[in-house]
């Protein structure tokens, strides 16, 4: 495989941030040319696929600004320094529905849009479902539903699901239940 490591030369603080940075690189490409690249660093996140023991998946509808409208979503949240990924997803899960889980399975990790930012989600399945308490942050507005495989099928094909880590638990749940 050919090496198209690009060098950072130079690296510019264009904003520093709650939730994300912004920095703009100077490289050199794997042709010696120079060019830009801007960055968004984000400390990570969880997303997690409870299901219930009826064989529903848990959902929360919350308003999304960058896009203007409110879509369903697995519940997840943001990684805080140096937390553990499982721990910050069990306190996800309760704090945005109310729900705790007594099984928990890692299923992986991904990077949400490499061209431009470094944010890795780790993705839980929940099981065994049982009452916790509902503690959403001050700033944050969520409702939790539940839905059938198809009826999340049916979100998506409306774009009420629409945001990759949602799409990922239908579609891992509907080839898990194959």
């Amino acid at each position: 495989m050919k090496n198209f490591n690009e060098k950072t030369v130079k690296t510019e603080a264009v904003y520093k941030g709650r939730i994300i940075d912004l920095n703009v690189h100077d490289i050199i490409l794997p042709n010696g040319k120079n060019s830009k690249r801007e960055v968004v660093n984000h400390p990570g996140a969880v997303g997690v696929i409870a299901v219930t023991d009826e064989g529903k998946l848990i959902l929360v509808n919350q308003f999304r600004k960058p896009l203007e409208k409110t879509i369903a979503e697995i519940p997840a949240g943001k990684l805080e320094k140096n937390e553990d990924p499982l721990m910050c997803a069990k306190r996800e899960l309760e704090e945005e529905t109310g729900v705790k889980a007594e099984s928990w399975t890692a299923l992986g990790s991904f990077y949400t849009s490499p061209g431009f930012a470094d944010e890795k989600i780790y993705l839980y399945l929940a099981e065994n479902l049982k009452e916790g308490t509902k503690n959403t942050d001050e700033d944050e507005f969520v409702e939790m539903f539940e839905v059938t495989l198809r009826e999340a099928e049916e979100l998506m094909e409306k774009e009420i699901i629409h945001d990759a880590k949602t799409v990922f638990a239908v579609q891992y749940l509907k080839l898990r239940d194959k």
